[in-house]
């Protein structure tokens, strides 16, 4: 089981970085803030955060050409996989809007400025707040007299879309469901039931972005995050809402539908993964887990990658290559898309310096706004994967 705290510490060290790296950055002055807005119809259904309050969601109106189109963004941040880790995070603006701010910035594909973010930025962009802990799937409600938890991600997930429904999304031409880490990966669970709230004739597809967590070993050889995905999917009740084609091949071990590598096959709808190989939340919390390096021998190469020995810089390129070679299936869709590089990051869609600028990440000179425009709107196949670390030269490592 991982900590939750252990997932904050990664957390807070990665804003740490992405603060280092975004501070002086010109564009920031052309960033958009938006207003939240709380459902309010949610009690109806019980589609409450995990202590109770209304979710929310931020959306800025598209215009002109893009006046019919939209954009959905997961928001992420971890899970909770007990009842301590839960009542924890419901104090947080993880579990309740209560502690939510009330405006976010819009950046990278969210962006509202044509020049940096080229493709989408007169569509209606929305971001959905998250504030369940098990990537808007569960449907369960906890109550033993005295503490009471709604795990109700799903009903979230639904009351968001029957509100943004009457605002012009069921009129939609072209739709995309996209979503960052934890957001990522409630993609993979949303995407085909996106697609049937939207008119037939909709162009729809989806994306994940940094969500595409493998059911890989960690270094002692546990199934760390296997068990951890577990204990969200047992707890909040998610079993019922993963897709049931993959629960009914993996019968009692359902939750491992909960991975992406095992829900991917049984998703029709068009698919992009955006991954780096080496993503630095599963560097510490998939591979080199709390638990599997309680010495802390890992510490130097886990904070400099010049430190790390020629046995760790191995054990790090295998991680990379069990990730592409899951996904060796995924390169014959003719539908799917795919950029994976070879960056020590988490979540590439929402920064500016990843998303789309003079010197972004690229791969054969494209870089991501570019690799997933050209893949949404069908100006050329767009399935790229980086050479290993350290070749590439475009990355704006978070790990110096």
């Amino acid at each position: 089981m991982i900590p939750l705290f252990s997932l904050r510490m990664n957390f807070a060290a990665m804003a740490v970085a992405l603060l280092y790296l975004t501070t002086v950055e010109p564009w920031r002055v052309n960033s958009k803030t938006v207003n939240i807005k709380l459902v309010t119809n949610a009690r109806e259904t019980s589609a409450l955060c995990l202590d109770g309050s209304l979710p929310g969601y931020h959306l800025d109106r598209g215009y002109g050409a893009g006046q019919n189109n939209w954009l959905l963004q997961f928001e992420g941040g971890g899970w909770c996989n007990d009842l301590t880790s839960c009542l924890e995070r419901a104090q947080t603006r993880r579990g309740s809007s209560h502690y939510m701010s009330k405006l976010a910035t819009f950046n990278g594909i969210l962006s509202n400025n044509a020049t940096l973010n080229p493709d989408f930025y007169n569509w209606n962009r929305v971001k959905l707040r998250y504030c369940d802990g098990a990537s808007f799937t569960g449907n369960k409600v906890f109550n033993n007299g005295t503490t009471k938890l709604y795990f109700k991600g799903q009903k979230i997930w639904e009351a968001i879309i029957q509100d943004l429904l009457p605002q012009g999304l069921e009129k939609a031409q072209k739709a995309l469901l996209s979503g960052c880490s934890a957001g990522g990966l409630a993609t993979f669970h949303h995407c085909d039931n996106f697609t049937k709230y939207l008119p037939a004739n909709a162009s729809v597809k989806c994306m994940s972005d940094a969500g595409f967590f493998l059911d890989e070993k960690d270094i002692s050889l546990n199934y760390t995050m296997r068990n951890f995905f577990k204990g969200v999917v047992t707890l909040q009740g998610a079993e019922q809402n993963l897709n049931s084609k993959c629960t009914k091949g993996f019968s009692s071990n359902a939750y491992l539908c909960f991975f992406p590598q095992y829900a991917l096959k049984y998703i029709s709808t068009p698919y992009f993964i955006l991954n780096t190989a080496y993503d630095v939340f599963q560097f510490s919390n998939v591979l080199v887990t709390p638990s599997s390096d309680p010495q802390g021998k890992w510490n130097q190469c886990k904070h400099k990658l010049s430190t790390c020995t020629p046995a760790e810089i191995d054990t790090l390129q295998g991680f990379r290559l069990s990730m592409i070679t899951v996904l060796k299936p995924f390169l014959d869709s003719k539908s799917g898309g795919m950029f994976i590089n070879s960056c020590f990051a988490h979540c590439q869609s929402e920064m500016q310096e990843t998303w789309f600028r003079a010197n972004s990440p690229r791969i054969n000179n494209k870089t991501i706004a570019k690799a997933v425009g050209d893949w949404y709107f069908g100006r050329s196949k767009t399935q790229e994967i980086d050479c290993a670390y350290p070749c590439d030269k475009t990355c704006h490592n978070m790990i110096p």
